[in-house]
């Protein structure tokens, strides 16, 4: 049985689109996904399955969501073996000063075609760093994002393709989760 990492897109943000962690807990139990857990209000959802067609489960979540809560939002399914890749893929892993919580990775619905490729190459806005590597952008934002030009907008706009960011430390959190849970 493998452990899944769910990344909700847009939810508890400003105001809109807000779901307890407990009635989504409850709500993926009811999808027959085992040991739900969540972090932070985000939508982080850790849980064992043996679903082996990730986008079909992808499917199945974001149909439940629209029915349970009253609004459709995209969901990213990635594996605990493929949370740990993007770990060790990290293009700052080895530069001293990166502070965890300005370091980004978007976790996009699919890897971007080769014309998206080279737009997001050529976006420069500020001090911002940007790495893409297959289905994940990694952004270290210098500054932070407070004030950035680099928006997930123009992000998503470039690569044509969706996805939802965490910070460095939600991203090693959920694999410690994934991995208790049995990942």
């Amino acid at each position: 049985m493998a452990a899944i990492i769910s990344l909700l897109r847009a939810v508890n943000v400003a105001g809109h689109n807000m779901v307890k962690m407990d009635a989504l807990r409850e709500l993926y139990e009811s999808l027959g996904l085992r040991g739900a857990q969540t972090y932070v209000q985000s939508g982080n959802v850790v849980f064992r399955t043996d679903a082996k067609d990730l986008v079909r489960l992808q499917k199945r979540i974001e149909d439940a969501i629209e029915r349970s809560f009253g609004f459709r939002t995209g969901v990213v399914l990635r594996s605990s073996a493929e949370l740990k890749d993007v770990i060790r893929r990290n293009p700052f892993a080895k530069r001293s000063g990166i502070e965890p919580n300005r370091l980004l990775v978007s976790f996009l619905t699919g890897e971007p075609d080769a014309e998206s490729k080279e737009k997001i190459v050529q976006i420069k806005v500020g001090p911002e760093e940007m790495y893409l590597d297959g289905r994940e952008l990694y952004i270290y934002y210098a500054d932070g994002m407070g004030k950035s030009k680099l928006t997930p907008a123009l992000l998503e706009r470039a690569l044509k393709v969706s996805g939802t960011a965490r910070n460095w430390n939600t991203v090693t959190k959920l694999l410690e989760m994934a991995e208790a849970v049995g990942g």
